[in-house]
């Protein structure tokens, strides 16, 4: 029988949170009930004994252990010297999101959850062969997390209604161009019932 956790993508307070500098990914999540959606799915997840585990990201004020120099994103966002720092109120997860039986898997460079963290082997060590992602973004993390699981071996779905990206019409393309060929979409709606 198929072992599912929920993998949550950087659904944390500098990011679409109150402490955020991503107002219009944070518009684009009020738009589609992101946070809404999520809570919901994720209230499901554990009333159903699924494994949730936040994948979050930070770093370090020293950038040890991050690459900072290969990517422009990532270069214009450390501009900001304080930005998602390790210890700060940044990098935790949004409160309507948390549970204290849930897991955490940080990273401290990439885009993907799975590069230079324990997440395969957490998985594993749960008996978990399929993943069901949400959260944040559709430009890069969601794509990332997809790919690297499928390549992994797990089977993916995406919740199609929790996840988001900017801007709209690039998100959508995304969900239609790349994660139909990687993962099944369904919404919150058709998990909630499948795991009741």
């Amino acid at each position: 029988m198929e072992r599912v956790a929920v993998l949550v993508m950087e659904m944390q307070r500098g990011v679409v949170g109150d402490l955020t500098k991503f107002p219009e990914l944070v518009a684009a999540c009020t738009r589609h009930d992101v946070v809404a959606n999520a809570a919901r799915l994720l209230h499901t997840a554990r009333s159903a004994g699924l494994p949730v585990i936040h994948c979050t990201a930070a770093f370090r004020p020293d950038r040890a252990g991050s690459h900072t120099g290969n990517c422009p994103f990532i270069v214009s966002l450390l501009k900001d010297p304080d930005h998602m720092l390790e210890g700060t109120p940044a990098i935790e997860v949004i409160p309507e999101l948390r549970d204290d039986g849930d897991l955490e898997s940080r990273r401290h460079h990439g885009f993907s959850p799975f590069t230079g963290t324990a997440l395969d082997m957490t998985l594993r060590s749960l008996g978990v062969s399929a993943v069901v992602a949400l959260g944040v973004s559709l430009n890069l993390g969601i794509p990332g997390l997809a790919l690297e699981a499928v390549n992994l071996g797990y089977r993916v779905t995406v919740v199609k209604d929790a996840v988001a990206g900017i801007p709209e019409d690039y998100a959508q393309a995304v969900m239609r161009n790349t994660i139909s060929l990687l993962a099944t979409r369904a919404s919150t709606a058709d998990l909630v019932e499948a795991w009741k």
